[in-house]
Parts: structure tokens; C-alpha cells; sequence
């Protein structure tokens, strides 16, 4: 089967999509299928095309990171790919940002079409009325509907009443994301890991305002892995609450470098205000973390107090207790183990791709 995806942004970009797509996709082409991606040239030192584990990619032009840029690359993208959807069998476009390319692309050409709508951008604009007929003519577009989340598939199926969305959660290599030998050497206490990019919608600010309640009741040192327009407020931040010396900004990682620091972790927090489904949550499982989350979005459809536990998004105070009282449970390893099994249960990578082959062979059976 010839597959071509489309997604605004693909590794080396680092997020939860962009792990999502590239993981999927190196499944499908593992099981045999040939992938091709048409993405951004988002970073200056990419190639314009170059092949990754077996995935051919392409690169076109991306001006900005705004919602006016993404619709000049997906304008700018349809060119490329009507000619690689010709002797595509699906197409796939990941996140609303890339249906109108690939409707445009398909025209004519009898190809059958999937969306997957991501991202709390997507529920963020379904709230404005401007964006509803817009936002719903996207989701009548393809002829599958997948959301990542319960909450996105309610929201998709309101702004376009009569069409099915299914929800299917992002999925984790857990051949990848597992326990390995830790990267950051031990520390004198239970050590917090926050891997979240520093934008506002992420909260990691709540997480900073809740360190001296959590010093308050326990030595702990917090690692926040990401980075973003946020960081230099952050740490002005810390050092104004007098934590400075409790956290550790390490910036934005390589992918590779995950695993590592995740397993020199006792507890991951999500600090979320906005969420569709969070893969560093479901990565943080992977790796045996307990995972504390705000009551937001699609973290209550993967997080439970088997696994962790839930605290109110916002709130600094809530934040810290729940952090605590994890910390202190005697069966805190024991939920790390839980949370693998249910990540490789539920929402391992495999079982992804088996389900959206099954998509895939179910439309092409139906015809064009």
C-alpha cells in the first residue's frame, strides 16, 4: 500500500505530534507499506527531502509559526502533493492544518482520505465563532474522521453534526519509551520530571508556583525538559520564590535522550490548562513514571489514581499536595510498573498501526 501523510511539522521537531506521526508512520513502513511525507521546512538545517528509517520525506517552504504561516505552507504544499497523491492508495492528513492541502490535492483523483484532528490549537479555535463553519467544513472533508482524544471527538462531531469521529488515542513505541539505565545521576531526593515546552497552555508556570509548597514537605528536585518563549519568565520566577536551586531547566532534548531522562524520574508532572491527549504523558508512563496530570482535556481518559493522580489545572496549592502525597505512597513503584502494562495494553505503537491499516483497507474496499 502507498500511504502519504501530511503534517505541518515531522522530526527533527520535537512534540507530541510530531513523535506521534513519525512513529506511526515507521510502523507502517516496518509492516511492509510505503510511506511518504510532505511536511515543513520548519528548521533552516533540514534537507528538502531525505529518507528516515525507511520514510520518504519531503520539505517545503514554511514561512512562520503562526497560524498565517501554516496556511501559506499548506497552500504552498498542495502542488507537491496532487503529484504524490497519484499513485497514493490513502491519504492521511495530520491535524486540521493539512486537510485543505490534502482535499485539494485529491481532486479528481478517486483517492480515499483520512484526518486526525490533535492539538489543543484545534479546541482552542472551536470555541470562536468565526472558526466553527471553518473548522467543521474540515472535519466533513474526509471520508475517516480519527480525534486524539474523547473531548476532541465530541468538539469535531458538534461543529459537524451528523459525522462519525472516532477517537483514537496517540500511540507510544514502547520498544523505545521503556525503564533504561538513568542519564541524570541520583540526587539527594525524590526527583520531578516536567517535560513540557514552556508555552502558557502547558501551566509548567503552576508547577513553579508550587515548588516551596512541595519543598515545604519534601526535598525534591524538579527537571523541566523543554523550552519555549515562556523560559526566561520562568526562571525569573523560580529565583523570586526562592527555588532556583530546587529546579533544573535543561531546555529542549533530543528525542533519542528521552528515555534516559525520564527513567532518572520518581514522578512526572503535566501541568496542563489545555490538552488533547499528552504523548509526554503516555511516554512518561512508558518509562514507568507515575504521572501527576491536571483534570483537563484527554488526561482523565489516561491517567487514574492506579497510575497517579488528577489535581485541578491552575491551581499551585493542589498541585503540591497531590505531588506529595504521591511521593509518599509506599506503592509509588509499583504504579510506575502499572502504568507501562497499560500503556503497552492500550496505546502501544503497534496497536496504532494496526488500526489505521485496518481504516486504510476498509475505505479502499469501498471504493472511490
Amino acid at each position: 500500500m502507498n500511504i502519504l501523510v501530511h503534517c505541518i511539522y515531522f522530526p527533527p521537531e520535537v512534540g507530541g505530534l510530531e513523535s506521534h506521526v513519525y512513529y506511526l508512520c515507521r510502523a507502517l513502513v516496518e509492516k511492509g507499506h510505503t510511506v511518504r511525507v510532505v511536511t515543513s521546512r520548519s528548521l533552516p538545517h533540514v534537507p528538502e527531502r531525505e529518507e528516515m528509517d525507511g520514510i520518504q520525506v519531503w520539505r517545503t517552504w514554511f514561512p512562520s509559526r503562526r497560524p498565517l504561516g501554516w496556511a501559506a505552507h499548506a497552500l504552498g504544499s498542495v502542488g507537491l502533493t496532487r503529484k504524490l497523491a497519484r499513485d497514493s492508495h490513502v491519504l492521511h492528513a495530520q491535524t486540521f492544518a493539512s486537510v485543505v492541502p490534502v482535499a485539494l490535492a485529491r481532486k479528481g483523483l478517486g483517492v480515499r482520505m483520512v484526518a486526525t484532528f490533535h492539538t489543543s490549537h484545534f479546541l482552542m479555535r472551536a470555541r470562536k465563532p468565526l472558526w466553527r463553519p471553518v473548522l467543521g467544513s474540515l472535519v466533513r472533508a474526509p471520508d475517516h474522521a480519527l480525534a486524539a482524544s474523547e473531548e476532541i471527538a465530541r468538539v469535531a462531531q458538534d461543529l459537524a453534526p451528523g459525522t462519525r469521529v472516532e477517537a483514537l488515542t496517540n500511540g507510544v513505541e514502547t520498544s523505545f519509551f521503556r525503564r533504561v539505565r538513568p542519564s541524570l545521576p541520583e540526587g539527594s531526593g525524590p526527583r520531578i520530571l516536567v517535560p513540557r515546552r514552556l508555552f502558557p497552555k502547558n501551566g509548567v508556570e503552576y508547577f513553579v508556583r508550587a515548588m516551596p509548597r512541595i519543598l515545604e514537605g519534601m526535598e525534591v528536585e524538579g527537571v523541566l525538559v523543554g523550552d519555549g518563549p515562556e523560559r526566561e519568565r520562568l526562571e525569573a520566577l523560580a529565583r523570586d520564590l526562592g527555588v532556583e536551586d530546587h529546579l533544573r531547566f535543561l531546555g529542549r532534548r533530543a528525542h533519542d535522550e528521552m528515555p534516559g531522562l525520564l527513567s532518572s524520574g520518581s514522578l512526572a508532572v503535566v501541568p496542563s490548562l489545555m490538552e488533547a491527549t499528552s504523548v509526554a504523558a503516555l511516554e512518561a508512563m512508558a518509562c514507568q513514571l507515575p504521572v501527576a496530570a491536571s483534570r483537563v482535556g484527554g488526561l482523565p481518559e489516561i491517567v487514574d489514581e492506579t497510575v497517579g493522580a488528577l489535581f485541578r489545572p491552575g491551581d499551585p496549592e493542589d498541585l503540591a499536595a497531590t505531588v506529595l502525597r504521591l511521593l509518599r505512597e509506599e506503592d509509588l513503584p509499583a504504579m510506575g510498573i502499572r502504568a507501562r502494562e497499560r500503556v503497552v495494553e492500550r496505546w502501544s505503537n503497534a496497536r496504532l498501526a494496526e488500526r489505521h491499516l485496518e481504516i486504510y483497507r476498509d475505505l479502499m474496499d469501498t471504493g472511490a
